[in-house]
């Protein structure tokens, strides 16, 4: 959370790399903000060989495989869409491609966070009154909408087909994941015990 600064992005990356144990990811999309890619570049850099001594550009790995979505607007509407390769050679991205669900290059999923999170979140329409004065509260409620969602919202196309009784199994986000096997009351979150605190230290540059 917060203003879509260069440093931000760069944290936003290396949390990624942590909650990813920094095992290679098959591809990386975003939007094309354009401190992305710096960001990918110093979280991801590869260490320079023995002995070399001077200042040189930083090594990326041979799998970092990073490309942005550039959307065509006419009279303020989106016409065309269209991937950008920025790191990785284009046969690697032809390749994750294949083993992505949509075939392209698309960041639906990361904005459906998003849709999910204004749509719940008063806060955080583009137009309201209802502010939060305290970055806590504000953090806290994020938490709330981001994490219930997942738990105790049955999202449609998700559900799961059971063949022998002709019907559906409704499912979570939290189900689909494996983290749980049944939908989560609100109270039954809301009550459910915390027992370790988990928070990712800041980016340092190597």
């Amino acid at each position: 959370m917060g203003k879509r600064t260069e440093a931000n992005a760069t944290q936003v990356v290396h949390e990624m790399c942590e909650r990813t144990d920094g095992r290679p990811l098959n591809l990386i999309t975003t939007d094309e903000y354009p401190a992305y890619a710096p960001a990918l570049a110093a979280v991801y850099a590869e260490p320079a060989p023995a002995g070399r001594t001077g200042p040189a550009a930083p090594r990326l790995p041979e799998w970092l495989v990073y490309a942005t979505v550039h959307k065509v607007r006419e009279n303020n509407r989106v016409v065309k869409v269209e991937a950008r390769l920025v790191f990785g050679p284009l046969a690697n991205l032809v390749a994750a491609l294949v083993w992505t669900v949509l075939g392209c290059v698309s960041t639906v999923f990361i904005e459906r966070s998003n849709g999910t999170d204004r749509g719940r979140n008063s806060r955080k329409v583009r137009k309201t009154y209802r502010f939060s004065k305290d970055w806590e509260v504000h953090r806290a409620m994020t938490v709330f909408t981001l994490y219930s969602a997942n738990f105790c919202w049955c999202v449609r196309t998700l559900r799961e087909e059971i063949i022998p009784k002709k019907c559906y199994r409704r499912r979570t986000a939290a189900m689909v994941a494996g983290l749980t096997d049944h939908v989560w009351t609100l109270k039954e979150w809301l009550l459910f015990t915390r027992t370790k605190r988990y928070k990712l230290s800041p980016f340092r540059s190597r």
